[in-house]
């Protein structure tokens, strides 16, 4: 039987440092990589501009299902405008975590997300990457950091865009979403059990990154051929 292409799937909470993680990671592998939280902005901000509520379900699935977006490198299109730096702001960030506990949304966006399972392997971040989008991944990690830590890190990331932020209202809004986020009925954040905690809160990005390569190459198949040792992570 042909092996399914590989998926490295990393979940953890808001600003974890799990995107960087998985970005990188792709990189280094040469595989795809899937971003699940800006599909999740990108619907919140088609609701602001469609003057969509957040109530509205029915209104946000069919944005959801409809949704012009396209991915090209570290750019991101609505409608073919580059909205990149629209998608980084709080207020869709909070926004995005509202709907994201909207059923039909989730339901929406679940194919389009799992299209991006292509050869040579994918790399996909998220919140339930590996719970519920590629629950056959081999390779699953939650990667975690203080709140203290993760509100530093956001703050860095706005300041370095030119973006206002306040520290302490920054921590507030991480607890607050880390509430939210668990305590949802769909796909709520949790620790699969065949995932492997990463605590980054003292690591360095470098450090994160090597350890799950290292963990991906020991989770890859071994070959049959003579007992060899199967394909390194990321081999095409």
């Amino acid at each position: 039987m042909t092996e399914p292409v590989p998926v490295i799937a990393i979940d953890g909470p808001s600003a974890s440092g799990k995107g960087t993680v998985a970005s990188r990671v792709a990189r280094a592998l040469g595989w795809h990589y899937l971003d699940s939280g800006a599909l999740y902005r990108l619907v919140a901000l088609a609701a602001r501009r469609a003057a969509v509520g957040l109530e509205d379900e029915a209104g946000l699935a069919a944005l959801a299902t409809d949704l012009a977006a396209e991915f090209a490198g570290n750019e991101v299109f609505l409608d073919r405008r580059e909205v990149g730096r629209e998608l980084r702001g709080e207020d869709i960030s909070a926004a995005a975590s509202r709907l994201a506990a909207i059923g039909a949304v989730r339901c929406a966006l679940l194919d389009r997300q799992r299209a991006f399972r292509r050869p040579p392997g994918l790399v996909a971040e998220g919140r339930d990457m590996g719970s519920v989008v590629f629950p056959d991944a081999r390779t699953k990690v939650f990667l975690v950091a203080s709140p203290e830590s993760r509100a530093c890190r956001r703050h860095k990331q706005l300041m370095e865009k030119g973006l206002p932020a306040n520290m302490d209202d920054l921590l507030q809004e991480l607890r607050e979403r880390d509430a939210r986020d668990a305590a949802r009925v769909h796909a709520p954040l949790r620790k699969c059990s065949d995932a492997v905690l990463l605590d980054t809160t003292e690591m360095t990005i470098e450090d994160a990154v090597a350890f799950v390569l290292t963990l991906a190459k020991g989770n890859q198949p071994r070959s049959t051929a003579e007992g060899g040792a199967g394909p390194q992570a990321g081999a095409a």
